[in-house]
């Protein structure tokens, strides 16, 4: 990867939808170069997809919540059967197996603090494995930047 396609990158996280001929004359590239590069990076898996970011209140998940899950124990096992349990769950968004004092870090939206109770009970606490959990409730988001600064 060169600083040209590093410049494609820092374009196209700004804006996914940005057409090729706008694209190569903010890179000073010809069309073609530029439609051979992307195409490149996509084939590669540089470029995972693109998608549009929604706003969460908008369409009724405007509590984030942070969940540390403790598993009852650290096993192949149990960590493949949490995991792909948890990818199952559209209200996560995100999820982390971390080294320190729990074993997950999961990123979750719901509605409101009702149906996080309900999330809670009834799905994130019965997957494998599951010993513990403590929540941690989003007050504000101070930055949410998906873009990575490359």
């Amino acid at each position: 990867m060169d600083d040209i396609d590093r410049r494609i990158l820092r374009f196209l996280q700004k804006d996914g939808r940005i057409t090729n001929i706008d694209l190569s004359r903010q890179i000073h590239l010809s069309p073609a170069a530029t439609l051979e590069r992307v195409k490149k990076l996509e084939q590669s898996g540089v470029i995972r997809g693109y998608m549009a970011r929604l706003d969460p209140e908008t369409v009724n998940l405007g509590l984030l919540v942070f969940i540390q899950v403790t598993l009852d124990r650290t096993s192949p096992d149990i960590f493949e059967a949490f995991s792909k349990a948890l990818k199952t769950i559209p209200q996560v968004s995100e999820c982390y197996m971390v080294a320190g004092g729990f074993d997950y870090l999961v990123k979750a939206r719901v509605k409101d603090m009702t149906a996080y109770r309900n999330f809670l009970g009834k799905t994130l606490t019965r997957l494998p494995g599951v010993r513990q959990t403590h929540t941690y409730t989003v007050m504000e988001e101070v930055k949410a930047d998906p873009e990575l600064p490359i």
